[in-house]
C-alpha cells in the first residue's frame, strides 16, 4: 500500500470513529428529548453506569435515565406520559459538541423540574461562560418549567454542559431535564421612532411548541448574555417570563413578557440620553390570558421620574397604553419596569402583569441659550 492510500485510510478510520458534530439549527438538539435512551447493558437499575451511554450526549456523576411514566419514592412528581428524562444526581453533568457559527450568539432552552433537595440549581455553560440558575422556584402547576440561557460562541465548535452543583445526602437527588433546545439570537438593531433595542421583545429564546408556559429568563446577575436581547434581568434568584401568542395574550407582536416574581425582579434596559433633554416612555401593560386577575401593576423609573401603572385584568387578556415622561439627568438612562406585588393564580403558581411594545423618543430639547451683549 503506497504512503498516500495509508494516510487515506488512517483519515476514514479515525472519521469512522469519532463521534458526529451536527450543525445545530433552531429547536431541539439531536435527542434533544432523550428518546433515544442507553443500553440495558449499561445501566444499573436507573442509574446509567456509561460515560457514552446516551447517543449524542457525554456522562459523568450519578446521572439517571428515567423513562415516561416512572415515578420513584423521592421524586415530587413523575416524568410526563411520552417524555423520558435524565435526573442528573451528585456532580452529574449531560455535554454535547454543537457546531455553531463563531461570533454569533445562541440561547439554550431546557425544561427541568426539582426533585427532592431544597435549593436545586444548575451550572449551564458553553467555555468561557456560564450561569448559575436556580430553580427551586416552581412557576408552573405541572411542576415543570422552562428556562433559558445565552452565550457567545468562542468557536465553530463548543461544548454545551449542564451540571447539578448540589451535593446531597442522598446522591441521587437533583434536577429532572425532559428536553434541550437551542436558537440563533440576532443582535436587535435600533429601529427608526424607537431609542430602545427590542423594545418589542420580538427576539427572544426558543419556546417549546408543546408547553404551554412559556420561558423563564434568568438573572443577569447569572449571564454574560441575555437570553432576551437588548435588556437585562435585574435579580438575584427570580426571574421574568417570556410568553409567545399561541399561549398567552399578547398586547402587540407575537410576544411579551410577565413579570411574575414581584418586586424581587425588574426588566431593564440602559440607553443613551442627553442630559436636560426630555424624553417620552410609552407601553402596554395587561395579563396574559391565563387566568391573573386583579390590579396588576407595573412601576416604572426613567431618571428621577416614576409611574404606577395599573391594569385590573380578569384574566382572559387585554391590555392598556401608558407613558412617562421625564428629563434626562445624564448621559445614560436606565428604564426599569417592575411588578408592584406578587400574584397567584387560582392554581396557586405565580403569574403577573405582561409588559409589551415599549419605546422611547425625544419630545424636546433645550433652548439654545442667547449671549448677552
Amino acid at each position: 500500500m503506497t504512503k498516500s492510500r495509508r494516510c487515506m485510510a488512517l483519515l476514514l478510520l479515525v472519521g469512522m470513529a469519532a463521534p458526529a458534530v451536527l450543525a445545530v439549527t433552531d429547536g431541539l438538539l439531536p435527542n434533544g428529548r432523550f428518546s433515544q435512551g442507553p443500553d440495558k447493558s449499561q445501566m444499573n437499575g436507573t442509574v446509567v453506569t456509561g460515560k457514552h451511554a446516551m447517543p449524542n450526549w457525554e456522562l459523568s456523576g450519578f446521572v439517571e435515565y428515567i423513562e415516561s411514566g416512572h415515578k420513584e419514592a423521592d421524586m415530587l412528581l413523575a416524568v410526563p406520559v411520552g417524555a423520558n428524562a435524565v435526573r442528573l444526581g451528585n456532580d452529574a453533568t449531560i455535554r454535547q459538541q454543537l457546531s455553531v457559527t463563531r461570533k454569533a450568539y445562541y440561547s439554550i432552552t431546557f425544561v427541568a423540574a426539582r426533585s427532592c433537595a431544597q435549593a436545586e440549581k444548575l451550572n449551564v455553560s458553553v467555555d468561557p461562560e456560564f450561569g448559575v440558575l436556580p430553580i427551586q422556584t416552581v412557576y408552573t402547576s405541572t411542576g415543570w418549567d422552562s428556562y433559558s440561557w445565552a452565550f457567545k460562541a468562542r468557536r465553530s465548535t463548543v461544548t454545551l454542559s449542564i451540571h447539578n452543583t448540589g451535593i446531597e445526602e442522598d446522591p441521587a437527588c437533583g434536577p429532572l431535564i425532559i428536553a434541550v433546545a437551542i436558537k440563533a439570537l440576532a443582535l436587535p438593531q435600533r429601529i427608526k421612532g424607537n431609542m430602545l433595542r427590542n423594545g418589542d421583545f420580538e427576539l427572544g429564546p426558543y419556546i417549546f411548541p408543546d408547553t404551554p408556559w412559556g420561558v423563564m429568563v434568568p438573572p443577569i446577575l447569572e449571564d454574560v448574555h441575555s437570553p432576551l436581547p437588548g435588556w437585562m434581568i435585574m435579580s438575584h434568584t427570580k426571574v421574568v417570563k417570556y410568553v409567545d401568542t399561541p399561549h398567552h395574550a399578547v398586547p402587540h407582536g407575537a410576544y411579551a413578557v410577565e413579570l411574575v416574581a414581584g418586586r424581587e425582579s425588574a426588566l431593564v434596559q440602559e440607553v443613551g440620553t442627553v442630559e436636560g433633554w426630555t424624553y417620552r416612555l410609552s407601553f402596554f401593560v395587561g395579563d396574559a390570558g391565563n387566568g391573573c386577575t386583579g390590579s396588576l401593576a407595573v412601576e416604572v423609573y426613567a431618571a428621577g421620574a416614576s409611574l404606577r401603572a395599573a391594569y385590573e385584568s380578569d384574566g382572559k387578556g387585554g391590555s392598556k397604553p401608558f407613558k412617562l415622561q421625564f428629563t434626562a439627568v445624564g448621559n445614560s438612562t436606565r428604564v426599569v419596569f417592575q411588578s408592584s406585588n406578587h400574584h397567584m393564580k387560582s392554581d396557586a403558581t405565580l403569574c403577573g402583569p405582561v409588559v409589551d411594545n415599549v419605546s422611547l423618543v425625544g419630545v424636546r430639547v433645550p433652548a439654545p441659550r442667547r449671549l448677552r451683549l
